[in-house]
């Protein structure tokens, strides 16, 4: 099962024997790290539900930073999302360049259900 991307050529979330595969950016790409993670995890958590999974199911996270001097604002969004360290996933960040405007992009892999 998939669930396309606005652009032509990829999806934005993908199960496939057993694992959902799903990537997301701030749909509003509203101002400001925390405010563009929080929606960021928000879309995250539909695309897991659509497919059958959810937040507690993550086992790989790598979070695209535009700069990696947000990391500790997204992290405390993180935190706040990801819940007690029995859900905590593998996970590292990144500083890249990311489309204008955008701050972060999030790319996880999840059990299913």
């Amino acid at each position: 099962m998939r669930i396309p991307a606005p652009g032509t050529g990829r999806s934005d979330a993908v199960a496939s024997d057993g694992y959902v595969y799903a990537v997301a950016t701030d749909p509003e790409c509203a101002d400001g790290i925390a405010a563009q993670t929080r929606n960021t995890l928000h879309d995250l958590d539909r695309l897991l539900k659509e497919l059958g999974s959810n937040r507690t199911r993550l086992l790989q996270a790598t979070v695209y930073l535009s700069d990696i001097a947000l990391k500790p604002q997204m992290d405390a969004v993180w935190r706040d999302w990801i819940g007690e360290e029995a859900n905590w996933p593998q996970r590292a960040c990144v500083g890249v360049g990311l489309e204008a405007g955008y701050l972060i992009e999030v790319v996880v892999i999840a059990q299913g259900l």
